[in-house]
């Protein structure tokens, strides 16, 4: 199965508060979209990781996305080691996206910025013809995405480009609460955190109307990469 677009995140969840707009947009205008974790995020002060794979499974039904895989690397302790990339240089090769969505660069949480230096070295090794991998004992094509670029995640950043999600916001919203287990919740008995609240939603639709205001719309998703961007001509910007 071909791909659009890969999405990748450390944590089931980072997709879903990072870029599910910008995927809920694409999926809707008949792309491929996929969906990769690398952890299953067990060191989380609520939930576990048991839990957080079927509430991943439940978001990707409700957002369209095609197929949802885990690579059940160490959530905080992963390292940026050669089986590390291989593993995701094999997803990779697997559904041959054009596109790779990514954790920040740079962020509160240590593993999301250490997660996108391990995602985009992968997309590269991938591409590289010498690198032999196998999927189910079968030599595996070479493939790099024609693009990576990195979602926003808590911290505000400046972005080198915006997408408008304004007609997809609420369903954003509906696709972060498909993680029961992490967010707001009156009834439940486990530890606060710092995305449990219920103001930490809030948080979610105030960022997206910052990013949205800059360009005139009401809410939209934030986007960097470590290149100049390209365009064809002056009209493809707004």
């Amino acid at each position: 199965m071909k791909l659009d677009i890969l999405a990748i995140g450390v944590h089931p969840d980072d997709v879903e508060l990072g870029c599910s707009g910008t995927l809920l947009k694409h999926i809707e205008n008949g792309k491929k979209v996929g969906l990769l974790d690398l952890t299953r995020g067990e060191l989380g002060t609520r939930g576990s990781g048991t839990l957080r794979v079927k509430e991943a499974e439940a978001a990707r039904k409700k957002m369209g996305a095609v197929v949802r895989e885990n690579l059940k690397m160490k959530d905080g302790f992963f390292q940026h080691t050669q089986e590390n990339m291989l593993k995701i240089a094999k997803v990779i090769r697997k559904y041959q996206p054009e596109i790779v969505l990514a954790n920040a660069i740079v962020d509160r949480h240590p593993d999301h910025g250490r997660a996108a230096k391990l995602t985009s070295d992968a997309c590269f090794i991938a591409g590289l013809v010498k690198v032999k991998t196998y999927d189910k004992k079968k030599l595996q094509e070479r493939w790099r995405p024609k693009a990576i670029y990195h979602y926003i995640q808590d911290y505000t950043l400046e972005p080198d480009f915006v997408i408008d999600v304004t007609d997809y916001m609420d369903e954003k919203i509906d696709l972060i609460m498909c993680f029961e287990s992490q967010f707001f919740n009156p009834k439940s008995k486990e530890l606060e955190s710092p995305i449990s609240s219920k103001s930490f939603l809030d948080s979610v639709r105030a960022k997206s109307s910052v990013y949205g205001r800059v360009v005139g719309v009401n809410f939209a998703e934030g986007f960097q990469l470590p290149r100049p961007i390209g365009v064809h001509d002056l009209f493809d910007i707004f």
